[in-house]
C-alpha cells in the first residue's frame, strides 16, 4: 500500500498510474443499477449490471491496435460503446489523444462517469453521434490509430438480448463492419492503422470482413484469430489495416496470417500466452 493506495493483487503489481480521481475518492459513484469494475492497471469502468458490459473482445481490440500501432498520438474509437476500447488504449498509450463516437445515449453517460473517475477528462473527448453521420467528424480530422469494434450480425439473425445496448453491441442497428472501415478510412492518418475484431465463426463472416476492408480501399495487413478454448474453432478475428495508398504496390491485398491466440486451455486455465498477453494491458495473469 502507498498512502492507501493498493499497489498489488493477488501477488500482482499493479502497473501505471493508480492516483487517479476516483482512486483518490474525488471521483463519481455507482449509480443504482451500475457497477465500478476494474478494467486496466488502476483504470476501472463503469457498468449497467444488466445492460452491455465490457468483454475480452473489446480489451483485445485496443491491445491489437495499440501494440502494431505504439506511437500513436491520436486515437478515435467509432461506436465506443461504454468506452472499454478506448480507455484501455488510453491506458497503454498514456501520451496520445483519444477521441470517441457513441450513438446511445446512456453508454455515453456511462463513458463519461469512467472518464472522470480515470482522470482522462483533459485528452479524451467524447462524441454522441451515429459514425455514419457526416457531422460527428469533421472532415479534416486524421487519427493515428483508429480502433472498432463493430457489431457481427445483421438484425434478425439470432437473438436479440433483453437490453438495448446489448442489441445494438451485437447487432447491426446502426452500421455495419463496411459502414466502420468506409469511415475509418477517410480519418486515418498517412500511414495509420484501423484495428477491428469481428466474428469469424464462419467463413462468410470472415469474407464480410475481407470484403469491408477492401471496399474502404484498405489491405489487412495482418489478423490474428481468437480461440476460446483449445481445439475448439475460433469465434473471432482481430485485424490491422492499412490504406492501400498508404503501401507499396507489392504489399497491397496481402496479409499476415498470425498463429491463433488460445484463451483458455481443455482443461479451463488460462492459456500461458493469453496470461502473459494479459500483462500487456494491466491485468493479472
Amino acid at each position: 500500500m502507498i498512502d492507501g493506495m493498493k499497489t498489488h493483487f493477488r501477488g500482482y503489481g499493479i502497473p501505471g498510474v493508480s492516483l487517479v480521481p476516483g482512486a483518490l475518492g474525488e471521483g463519481p459513484e455507482a449509480g443504482e443499477g451500475e457497477s465500478l469494475d476494474a478494467l486496466c492497471g488502476g483504470f476501472r469502468i463503469f457498468q449497467l449490471k444488466k445492460g452491455h458490459r465490457f468483454s475480452t473482445d473489446d480489451i483485445l481490440t485496443a491491445w491489437y491496435g495499440t501494440s502494431w500501432c505504439p506511437s500513436a498520438r491520436t486515437i478515435l474509437d467509432l461506436g465506443s460503446g461504454i468506452g472499454t476500447v478506448a480507455m484501455v488504449a488510453a491506458w497503454r498509450l498514456p501520451g496520445a489523444r483519444v477521441v470517441t463516437v457513441e450513438a446511445q445515449a446512456e453508454s455515453v453517460r456511462l463513458a463519461r462517469k469512467s472518464v472522470a473517475w480515470n482522470g482522462l477528462a483533459d485528452r479524451y473527448e467524447i462524441r454522441e453521434g451515429d459514425l455514419r453521420s457526416e457531422g460527428v467528424l469533421r472532415s479534416d480530422e486524421k487519427f493515428d490509430l483508429v480502433l472498432g469494434s463493430p457489431p457481427y450480425f445483421p438484425l434478425g439473425t439470432g437473438t436479440e438480448g433483453d437490453h438495448p445496448q446489448k442489441i445494438a453491441c451485437r447487432f447491426e442497428v446502426r452500421g455495419t463492419v463496411a459502414d466502420y472501415c468506409a469511415r475509418a478510412a477517410q480519418h486515418l492518418e498517412r500511414g495509420g492503422v484501423f484495428a477491428c475484431v469481428f466474428s469469424v465463426a464462419t467463413p462468410e463472416q470472415e469474407e464480410r470482413m475481407q470484403a469491408a476492408a477492401a471496399s474502404a480501399g484498405m489491405t489487412i495487413v495482418r489478423k490474428r484469430h481468437i480461440v476460446f478454448r483449445e481445439s475448439e474453432p475460433p469465434l473471432i478475428g482481430l485485424f490491422a489495416m492499412t490504406r492501400n495508398e498508404d503501401l507499396p504496390e507489392e504489399w497491397r491485398g496481402k496479409t499476415w496470417c498470425e498463429p491463433p491466440l488460445v484463451i483458455r486451455c481443455k482443461d479451463g486455465s488460462v492459456h500461458p500466452e493469453y496470461a502473459a498477453v494479459k500483462l500487456g494491458f494491466g491485468f493479472p495473469p
